[in-house]
Formats: structure tokens, C-alpha cells, sequence
């Protein structure tokens, strides 16, 4: 069995800030600094530092020496990118869940539509969140592709930002029926029907930032972060 290395104080940083910016506890335009997080966190300014590095690189901070850091915008350009890259593996993820699903990855699969409802009715946004995470996760298991989860990880962030400030009892009611449609369609081992269905799901985001940018435009900008 193979064991993770334990994270850095650096990657720990990392993991907290970025959660922060994801669920909008640190909304765009919002200010911080490395003193701040180092005093917040108790920890020293270097992991702060090199979070804030690689945060940057990602596009959530915009770090400037004359006039500070700060939460960058929310960017519509890097949300359509994300968009992209997941429909392009999870609709093949989907296919390939449709000729290796077994009955333990389909009952998996169900369990977590049973606890997605239940986070509904509790109006727990945040389970919610990681039990929608987890769905598309195991998809990729069932399909013998958990390589496709890694990079998706890699590259979701950018709408989850959009997903969280979206996230209220219709998105995710919503959401689940798209979820249910998808496993359906696995189940009945129909890989264009399943396609069709996740295409659905993750194209649903453009709808989604026309209607923030509406509610909070102040948030958002169409330029590459």
C-alpha cells in the first residue's frame, strides 16, 4: 500500500488559503498579507510566502510589490478554460464507466446520490460540495481512469469558485438531477447517452456565471487572470 508523505507547513498553507478562496471566505478584491496569514495560521512567513507563490501561479492572487496582495477576480476566460478540459475527459471518463461498470462502483455511485439528497435537506452547501467532488471522483475509479480525477483536480478550481457562489438549494437540487441522469445512464452501460449527460452538467457553468455576473459583476472579469 502506498503512503503519502506528509504535507509541508507550505502545503498545508496552501491547502487552508486556497479552501478559502474557493468557498469565498477570502472573496475577490479582498487584501491580505503575509504577516496576517503567518499570525492567523501560527506558522513562520516563508510557507506563507511560498503559498502565496503558487497561488499566484494558479491565478488567485494577484501579487503586486507596490501595492500589495490580493484575491484576484473571478476570471470568466479561465472558468470557459477549466469547462473545457472537464468535458473533454469526463465525457470519455463517462464511456469508459459504461463498459467497466461493476455492481460495487454502481452501488458506490448510488450510496453517494443517496448522501447528496441528504445534504440537501440538511442545507449543508459544503457537503454538498465534497459529495459532488466525490461522484465525479469515483466515476473516473469505475472507469479504471483515476489518473483523469488528478488532473481534473488540477484544473477545476477556476469553477468551483463559480460552483460555490452558485450554490444554493436549487443549484443543487439541480445539480443532483444532472447526477442522477449520469448514473442512469451508466447503469443502463449507454456511453452516448452518458456523454450527452455530463456534457449537460458541466456546460450548465455558462449559465451560471451569466447569471452572477448579473448579481455580483464586481466579482468578475473576462480577461485572463
Amino acid at each position: 500500500m502506498t503512503v503519502n508523505p506528509p504535507k509541508s507547513v507550505a502545503d498545508r498553507v496552501f491547502d487552508t488559503m486556497q479552501q478559502e478562496i474557493l468557498s469565498l471566505e477570502l472573496p475577490p478584491n479582498t487584501r491580505i498579507s503575509e504577516a496576517e496569514v503567518a499570525s492567523r495560521l501560527g506558522v513562520s512567513r516563508q510557507p506563507v510566502r511560498e503559498a502565496f507563490r503558487r497561488l499566484a501561479n494558479l491565478g488567485f492572487l494577484s501579487i503586486r510589490p507596490q501595492s500589495g496582495t490580493t484575491v484576484t477576480l473571478i476570471s470568466e476566460d479561465a472558468v470557459l478554460k477549466s469547462r473545457f478540459i472537464r468535458i473533454a475527459l469526463e465525457t470519455q471518463t463517462c464511456r469508459a464507466a459504461c463498459h467497466a461498470a461493476n455492481a460495487d462502483g454502481l452501488a458506490t455511485l448510488e450510496q453517494l446520490i443517496v448522501q447528496q439528497r441528504q445534504a440537501i435537506s440538511d442545507g449543508d452547501r459544503h457537503r454538498f460540495h465534497i459529495l459532488d467532488d466525490l461522484f465525479h471522483q469515483r466515476i473516473c475509479a469505475l472507469a479504471n481512469v483515476e489518473f483523469a480525477w488528478e488532473i481534473i483536480s488540477d484544473h477545476k478550481a477556476h469553477m468551483d469558485r463559480v460552483r460555490m457562489l452558485s450554490l444554493d438549494a436549487t443549484s443543487q437540487k439541480r445539480a443532483l438531477a444532472e447526477h442522477i441522469a449520469i448514473l442512469a445512464a451508466i447503469s443502463f452501460g449507454d456511453a452516448d447517452l452518458a456523454a450527452q449527460a455530463m456534457t449537460a452538467h458541466l456546460t450548465r457553468i455558462e449559465v451560471l456565471i451569466a447569471q452572477l455576473k448579473q448579481q455580483s459583476h464586481e466579482w468578475f472579469t473576462d480577461r485572463s487572470t
